[in-house]
């Protein structure tokens, strides 16, 4: 599969202090990457680096496009969307402006109309609480919000950080079920950050594992899924 996204030496973190330690990740076009590790190892702020929030040092490639130090919005425009943990929906706004807010960064605004209505398909309960503010929606909701505000940007890539975090687990495994068929239907390419190990796996092609800012293990999400390392600290087994 061709190369989307190449990270090497990725180093960077917050004021003086590297979180990251020369990491290097890659995802394929239309596949699907899951950073996997305890809290703290540093995989949010892999996102975050990729997405231009913190400093960093190393090579980022989109595409083969070099990414420099770019504000959020030109990364946007290159069609990436970062689904951040803890939803970061427009708490005031209702679900209907929520979407037409995650249009605003491409470059062809034409079809919005369609594209809700898509975003609708996926989400049945968004189109039901469209008229709702964010802020009333439960945790579950304001996810599918994120994801489907994202997902208006017609991304090529989203990245996505702890989409299950403080959700129940039936809401968990639908959302799952919703980005395998994004990717299945869309080709949208993901790089998702998951403490729920198992979920994770089983959506990924590809699986890198980092402690304390550092890469200790890739490859193959199957294999990933059968290391003894992994299944002793991630999959209870």
């Amino acid at each position: 599969m061709t190369t989307m996204l190449e990270i090497k030496g990725l180093s960077g973190g917050y004021g003086r202090a590297d979180v990251l330690h020369s990491i290097d990740v890659t995802v394929a076009e239309g596949g699907v990457t899951t950073l996997l590790g305890a809290n703290g190892a540093g995989k949010s702020t892999t996102l975050r680096a990729i997405s231009g929030l913190i400093r960093r040092n190393g090579s980022i490639r989109f595409e083969g496009q070099a990414i420099e130090t770019f504000a959020t919005e030109d990364i946007a425009r290159l069609g990436i969307a970062h689904v951040p943990e803890g939803r970061g929906t427009f708490q005031r706004m209702s679900v209907l402006e929520n979407l037409h807010l995650g249009a605003m960064g491409r470059r062809d605004t034409s079809g919005l109309t369609s594209d809700i209505d898509k975003i609708y398909s996926y989400f049945p309960r968004l189109k039901e609480r469209q008229s709702q503010t964010a802020g009333l929606l439960s945790g579950g909701e304001q996810q599918m919000l994120a994801v489907g505000r994202a997902l208006m940007l017609r991304p090529r890539l989203i990245l996505l950080d702890e989409p299950s975090f403080g959700l129940a687990p039936l809401v968990v495994r639908d959302l799952f079920g919703i980005l395998a068929r994004v990717r299945r239907e869309e080709g949208v390419a993901m790089l998702i950050v998951e403490q729920n190990a198992a979920l994770a796996l089983g959506l990924a092609d590809h699986a890198y594992l980092l402690e304390t800012g550092r890469m200790i293990l890739s490859g193959p999400a199957a294999d990933i899924a059968r290391d003894e390392r992994v299944r002793s600290a991630y999959l209870g087994a």
